[in-house]
């Protein structure tokens, strides 16, 4: 069997995957029907991307029956699957945008960024949260930054000192 990977695959056959692999897990199989309403298309658009999905050997596939992933295509959707949520969580929780605009913003990034960028997206957003010099007040002060609000640098002094003590406790 030929390795298929992300970069393989169209934007639109991401999509399809991911949508095939979300309603899988809710409910065990997918159907044309469903497929077409979770990605906002017409019945008859869906049939020519299951072929060629089940030709790469990503989905199991018949007309007129169920569909589900292979191991292959389960795996490549859930890395899909994965950067989404990533880059989603990201602009909502760390940028701030509007959900919606987060995902939909998330859906167009997912497509252009590799594996390796994610992954180092994904350790900056964790190491924001667990370093002593980031965390919630980290964030909190970008939140007050990104409002307009102007810290003096007086308070940026008052906010390394807690810093460091807050450091400085995590070591004992």
């Amino acid at each position: 069997m030929i390795q298929i990977t992300v970069r393989d695959l169209s934007e639109s056959m991401q999509d399809y995957l991911e949508a095939i692999l979300a309603i899988q897990e809710k409910n065990q199989v997918a159907r044309v029907k469903d497929i077409a309403e979770k990605l906002d298309i017409l019945k008859g658009s869906v049939t020519g991307a299951l072929k060629n999905l089940a030709e790469k050997g990503l989905i199991n596939y018949e007309p007129y029956s169920f569909i589900t992933l292979t191991e292959q295509g389960k795996a490549i959707a859930g890395e899909i699957t994965r950067r989404h949520r990533v880059i989603r969580d990201f602009l909502q929780c760390i940028l701030l945008m509007d959900p919606e605009a987060a995902d939909q913003n998330a859906c167009r990034m997912e497509h252009a960024m590799d594996r390796e960028a994610v992954d180092r997206l994904v350790a900056f957003i964790e190491y924001i949260y667990k370093c002593p010099r980031t965390g919630a007040d980290w964030i909190d002060g970008f939140v007050r930054y990104f409002s307009g609000v102007k810290e003096s640098e007086e308070d940026c002094h008052a906010c390394l000192e807690r810093c460091v003590q807050k450091y400085e406790n995590n070591l004992k």
